[in-house]
This record gives structure tokens, C-alpha cells and sequence, in this order.
């Protein structure tokens, strides 16, 4: 396929993602937007049939197991907060709060991996638990998946025990999901994780908080156009991108946002993949 009819393809299932999306319920980080609920065509997900089941304390804290890639090893010099990637290599991680309508983040997932792209997925509790499927359907994918809190509540302003409840909770239903607590955690409601936060995250068995160096601001609806144009004028070669299910101008934006990305020479990788 020449690079001209893949773009052709990837907007071809952007639109239809986006317009049969843009009536679903949207969750932003932090917020949520009500809206009508319609059916939406998606780009083709993969088969990921019923969530797996693994024997008791069948897990690995350092990364996903089950349909996922097997993890890399890890740098051992990298920093307990993770913002970016190596500035000299031409890698980008594309990292998405894991919340909101299943059809757009089948979309997005979709148009990922039809550039040949992958991301990571940090993933809300609560949103495991209405959506199980989703755990495997994104390992199914070849993206990475984390842990994003249970409730997505501030948790810099949580006691110690209060956090390391949110992030033990998330990680349960991750590890009954896929077998394994998954290798990066997030802070809900914050770009960095505070001392109390990353203590407890490390409590919890991970030992690296998850930021970001470019906000999308997706979460805010500003349109494809913006969103686009925001993570096209600011990433690097190693830049941490945030981006949101939930929002049908993020599947809109993402195939100007992948092709930009391949005209630069960057590469969408996974977040080891790009630490590494």
C-alpha cells in the first residue's frame, strides 16, 4: 500500500469512527461530557473473544503477559518519573487514559495499528469494570496497558492509604484481566506523581510513575483540527504524548496526527519501547 492510500484509508475510517462517535458519552481526564448515545461504526477491532482467566498470583509486575508483547527490560537508570523518552532516537509514545465509549477506543486502537503504530493505555478501574473486554482487546493490539487509578479522583489531595487503595484497586483488576498489574502507573488528575504518590505507586509494585511532556488537550473538545495541530507543533523526537479516550475528535485527529508523525521520521511505539 503507498503511503497516498493509506492516509486515504486511515481518514476513510476516522470519519466514519468519528461521525458515528460524536454522539457517545465522552470522559475526559477529570471531566465528563454528556451526550446522546448512537450506534458507530469502528475501524475493524481485533477478535479478543472473553476475558482470560489466570491461576492465583499468576502475574508479572513488570509488564503484560497473556496476548500482550512480552516486556522489555527496562533501563536501569531511568528516572521513578517517567515524562520522556531519548531525545536522539526517532520514537514518540502516544498514551491514552483508558475511559469512555468502547467504540472510540476501538476506533482509535483501529487506527493505530493500521499505520502500524502502538500505544499505551492507561487504563480506570471503573472503566475495566464496565468494559473487562477492553484489557485484552488492547494487549490483543500489541499496545502496552496501565494502571490509571480506580475512581480517577485528585489523587494528590488523598491520604496515603486512600492512594494506595486507588492504585491497588486498578492493579487488581488488571491482574484478574490479564495476569499481570501492568508496568506503568499514572496519577489520575495530575501531570506528576507527588511523594505520597510515587511511595505508594512503588508500594503497589510500580516502580515508575507515568507524566507526559505534551498534552493533547483533547479532553477539551477544541476540535480535530486543534488537537492535531497541538501534538504536531510540539513533539520531539521522545516525547510523551497525552491523549484521552472518550472524545470523537481524537479519532478524527489521529490520522493527520499519525501521518505528520511519519513525515517527521518519528515512529509511534509503546512506552517501553520507546524508554529502551
Amino acid at each position: 500500500m503507498t503511503p497516498l492510500d493509506r492516509r486515504s484509508v486511515l481518514r476513510q475510517l476516522a470519519r466514519a469512527a468519528a461521525l458515528g462517535a460524536a454522539g457517545a458519552a465522552a470522559s475526559a481526564c477529570g471531566e465528563d461530557s454528556p451526550h446522546a448515545s448512537m450506534p458507530a461504526p469502528t475501524a475493524k477491532p481485533v477478535d479478543t473473544g472473553s476475558a482470560p482467566s489466570f491461576p492465583s498470583g499468576a502475574h508479572a509486575a513488570s509488564g503484560n503477559v497473556g496476548n500482550g508483547p512480552e516486556p522489555l527490560p527496562l533501563p536501569a537508570d531511568l528516572p521513578l518519573q517517567v515524562t520522556s523518552g531519548p531525545p536522539d532516537r526517532p520514537r514518540v509514545a502516544l498514551t491514552f487514559h483508558g475511559q469512555g465509549d468502547p467504540r472510540i477506543a476501538d476506533s482509535l486502537l483501529g487506527l493505530l495499528e493500521a499505520a502500524g503504530a502502538r500505544g499505551t493505555v492507561l487504563a480506570v478501574g471503573t472503566w475495566l469494570d464496565e468494559q473487562p473486554r477492553m484489557a485484552r482487546r488492547v494487549l490483543a493490539g500489541g499496545h502496552e496497558l496501565g494502571n490509571h487509578t480506580m475512581h480517577h479522583g485528585d489523587i494528590s489531595s488523598m491520604s496515603a492509604d486512600r492512594t494506595y487503595a486507588e492504585i491497588t484497586d486498578c492493579a487488581d483488576r488488571l491482574k484478574r484481566l490479564t495476569g499481570s498489574i501492568g508496568r506503568w502507573f499514572r496519577p489520575s488528575q495530575a501531570k506528576d506523581c507527588t511523594p505520597t504518590v510515587l511511595a505508594q505507586a512503588r508500594r503497589a509494585g510500580y516502580a515508575h510513575c507515568l507524566g507526559y511532556d505534551l498534552d493533547s488537550l483533547d479532553f477539551t473538545d477544541p476540535g480535530a483540527a486543534a488537537v492535531g495541530h497541538t501534538v504536531l507543533n510540539g513533539v520531539r523526537p521522545g516525547s510523551v504524548v497525552s491523549l484521552h479516550f472518550g472524545h470523537p475528535g481524537t479519532v478524527a485527529a489521529m490520522p493527520a496526527i499519525l501521518d505528520g508523525l511519519r513525515t517527521r521520521g518519528l515512529r509511534a511505539v509503546t512506552m517501553s519501547e520507546l524508554v529502551t
